[in-house]
């Protein structure tokens, strides 16, 4: 819904689509007004009873088809049955740990019969709550007054707003932190504004990521349903992990392939597989997950090529373990040089076997991403580094060109963390061929340790760092006075 955008701090939060059933889960934002700071719940439409089964779902357009295959028909027909309680079940427990409630109606369509059902069943479940009904779409504030004033009936107060102009709002924002309780800080602002390190779910459909983040959090928190696209917006969670250390979990849609979308037509999958980029974008910490029976993909190469491009840590996720059959302790092991095999960008990433339906082995994906983002973090000390850059050299000096010219490297700093960024400067950095470049990388690796994340090697020539230098030592001289460019010291 755009008025929680309204709401929110952060911007484009929710998916926003001219069709119903797009928010399924529940999204949470912080937003401020006033002197008061409060946390808004977005929720999907809650369904009903006034709806047939088969209007229901062509409301949320539920496919059985895209995304199922190897599902049993009974299966995606009873998935797609509970769907509706599912959704209803993510908007009832947002309305029980609410404040306020906005139950919000659409004042072009009218009075329905769902608004009527809904109005009774806060009256009747939530008396002891603050409630207030907002009339969404009275862009006209003249005609606003006429549409809101049907809405009487329900037993509410009405305002009429518009979340598309902002008009009313305003209003609403007042009365909405009426019915707020003002609570004392019991963190010091330094401590909330501690690094918390962002940990993004991502994969192709149905390999279990919700699975995962609601095996971890130990609750129903998104949406877990054989039907292809169910989660559709990134969803952002926060968690402690078991030594006390927080992080941000970010549950995501299913990333198909871009031809595939493509020929579904759908903009709101579109959009999903847009924002499950942009978690890989804003994370410190990817967990790819892939299914245990499924084999690798195209699809799972090109989001690993996209995790390494954006610099993340990266930790895979083989999930359903238990669908491998008749294991034994070398499973793991051929398993892992397969994985390794198809993933040789992410050969440095760990791998985690888990679970998630069953809570098997998921806690290790939060000591495998902590022990990743530490990784990503950690300096080397410039005498350590050039150590080991010492060492590697005289194990495999650069490759002599045909004219007899060999690299030489003069030394190695650290300049960056998140990831790992290292600058040698060397004669000339056209003497250092990709290959070398790359058993420098291994060495590093393995000398130094970084598993988890990738690392960055930059080469600087000498002769172009003096060239530069002499550049701004000549301009810095150009603009100085005569009388500038003598200073005389006196004690």
């Amino acid at each position: 819904m755009s008025l929680f955008h309204e709401f929110c701090l952060q911007g484009n939060r929710a998916i926003v689509v001219d069709e119903p059933g797009v928010t399924r889960d529940r999204l949470y934002g912080r937003s401020f007004w006033g002197d008061h700071e409060f946390v808004v719940v977005d929720t999907g439409g809650v369904l009903n009873v006034s709806k047939s089964q088969a209007n229901v779902m062509e409301d949320l357009a539920i496919s059985t088809t895209i995304g199922m295959d190897g599902i049993s028909l009974l299966s995606r027909e009873a998935a797609v049955a509970r769907m509706p309680s599912m959704i209803e079940r993510q908007a009832t427990a947002a309305v029980e740990e609410a404040s306020v409630i906005i139950f919000l109606v659409d004042g072009q369509a009218g009075l329905t019969a769902a608004d009527v059902e809904i109005a009774d069943w806060l009256r009747k479940s939530y008396s002891s709550k603050y409630i207030v009904l907002a009339v969404n779409k009275c862009e006209s504030p003249r005609k606003g007054v006429m549409q809101a004033s049907e809405f009487w009936s329900l037993g509410f107060s009405p305002i009429p707003i518009s979340a598309l102009s902002g008009t009313g709002t305003g209003e609403l924002l007042d009365l909405v932190c009426s019915g707020l309780k003002k609570t004392e800080d019991v963190e010091n602002m330094d401590e909330e504004e501690n690094y918390v390190p962002s940990i993004a779910i991502v994969g192709r459909p149905n390999v279990g990521k919700s699975s995962i983040l609601n095996s971890l959090l130990g609750e129903d928190r998104t949406i877990v349903s054989p039907i292809s696209g169910t989660t559709r917006d990134a969803i952002d969670t926060e968690f402690v992990g078991p030594d006390g250390q927080k992080f941000r979990l970010i549950d995501t849609a299913g990333i198909r392939r871009r031809a595939s979308v493509a020929s579904s037509g759908s903009t709101t999958e579109a959009l999903s597989v847009n924002r499950a980029f942009r978690a890989i974008r804003r994370s410190d910490v990817v967990a790819l997950v892939i299914e245990a029976m499924a084999c690798i993909t195209e699809q799972d190469t090109r989001i690993a090529e996209r995790i390494e491009k954006e610099g993340k840590g990266c930790l895979i996720v083989v999930n359903k373990w238990d669908t491998i059959p008749n294991k034994n302790q070398q499973t793991a092991t051929y398993y892992e040089q397969d994985v390794r095999e198809k993933m040789r960008m992410l050969d440095w990433a760990p791998i985690v076997y888990s679970t998630a339906i069953t809570g098997q082995s998921v806690e290790k994906v939060i000591v495998a991403a902590s022990t990743v983002e530490k990784e990503r973090a950690r300096r080397l000390s410039t005498a350590i580094l050039n150590q080991v850059i010492r060492e590697a050299i005289a194990f495999k000096p650069p490759p002599r060109t045909r004219g007899g010219k060999r690299g030489r490297v003069y030394y190695c700093t650290q300049a960056a963390i998140r990831p790992p960024t290292f600058v040698f400067f060397v004669n000339d950095a056209k003497l250092f061929p990709e290959t070398y470049r790359r058993y420098m990388e291994k060495q590093l690796r393995s000398d130094a340790g970084f598993a988890g994340t990738p690392i960055r090697l930059l080469w600087r020539s000498r002769r172009k760092v003096e060239k530069d230098e002499g550049k701004a030592a000549t301009r810095t001289r150009s603009n100085l006075s005569p009388r500038e460019g003598n200073v005389a010291l006196t004690t």
